[in-house]
């Protein structure tokens, strides 16, 4: 009887702790550029030496885990960034111990993707293209937050600006009505080009913290409008099937609608080399509407 109890307890240990491993997330750190492995390279222990090899290996270890039912994401991994977490910390930057915890801190900071079985040739482009929109966010409150308190009001300038810009995307998405909308915000300033995108599926009364991008759109618009220099707006909106675009120019802090010859040539000209481009069939090139959202008073 003893035998068998103890049998019992060993079998029932070792379920509860199959059990738990599966509810332990797990962070992967990827190297997703070839010279962000280069630099790796240069520490001992970090002991892969092809790029294309390392990202075969990482693809089989995500597989892995999920097929342990162990929810992963995955991290963008940048060396610099790690080499100055490692100076700041005191840690051994040529140890695996280093680069765990590292990539442990990037898992609530950093940009990070849940693995849902995507090839590896398609998850690094959307990890990449994850960390631009999270730097681009990031820099846009930045700026926002540098703007302070209105000096006439005592309002804060970067927080009115963001209830100004998402009172701006609901009108121009209820304005546009039901469809699929796809919204281009382009704000020049002085480090780089803030570029942001937001897609929808929607009806009358859609809200942007519902939409894909909106947290990213309504911050980068919001910038333009607190700076009040130039920049633009490009509204898509596909239904019924035929497609319509709409443009506004950024002035004085509000949108100004463009007219559909200024719409047409935006649309149908390069922007690298300036040369004409055909217009797309079934895309009707319409005048921006009015946006009437009131401007905060500063």
């Amino acid at each position: 009887m003893r035998k068998n109890r103890t049998r019992t307890r060993t079998r029932t240990d070792a379920h509860t702790g199959g059990g738990l491993r599966r509810e332990v997330p797990s962070t992967l750190g990827l190297l997703a550029d070839a010279r962000d492995f280069a630099a790796m390279r240069h520490y001992r222990t970090f002991t892969f030496d092809d790029h294309r090899q390392y990202l075969r290996h990482v693809e089989d270890l995500l597989r892995s885990l999920a097929a342990e039912g162990i929810h992963t994401t995955v991290a963008l991994f940048d060396p610099e960034e790690y080499a100055g977490y490692c100076a700041e910390t005191g840690l051994d930057p040529d140890t695996p111990d280093a680069r765990t915890r590292f990539t442990a801190e990037l898992a609530g900071t950093g940009a990070v993707l849940p693995y849902t079985g995507q090839p590896i040739d398609e998850l690094v482009p959307l990890l990449v293209d994850e960390a631009v929109r999270q730097a681009t966010r990031e820099y846009a409150a930045e700026l926002l937050s540098r703007l302070g308190d209105c000096a006439d009001c005592g309002e804060d300038i970067g927080r009115s600006s963001l209830t100004q810009a998402a009172e701006t995307v609901h009108r121009l998405l209820t304005t546009a009505g039901p469809g699929r909308h796809h919204l281009v915000c382009s704000i020049p300033a002085d480090e780089q080009q803030l570029i942001a995108v937001l897609h929808a599926d929607t009806g009358h009364g859609t809200t942007p913290d519902a939409l894909s991008g909106g947290l990213d759109f309504t911050t980068v618009l919001a910038a333009g409008l607190a700076l009040g220099g130039t920049g633009g707006v490009v509204l898509r909106t596909t239904a019924h099937g035929a497609d319509r675009v709409h443009g506004w120019r950024l002035q004085g802090g509000t949108l100004v609608p463009l007219p559909a010859a200024a719409v047409f040539n935006a649309y149908c000209t390069d922007a690298d080399t300036g040369d004409p481009v055909a217009p797309e069939p079934g895309v009707e090139y319409c005048p921006g509407f009015p946006v009437d959202v009131p401007r905060p008073h500063h």
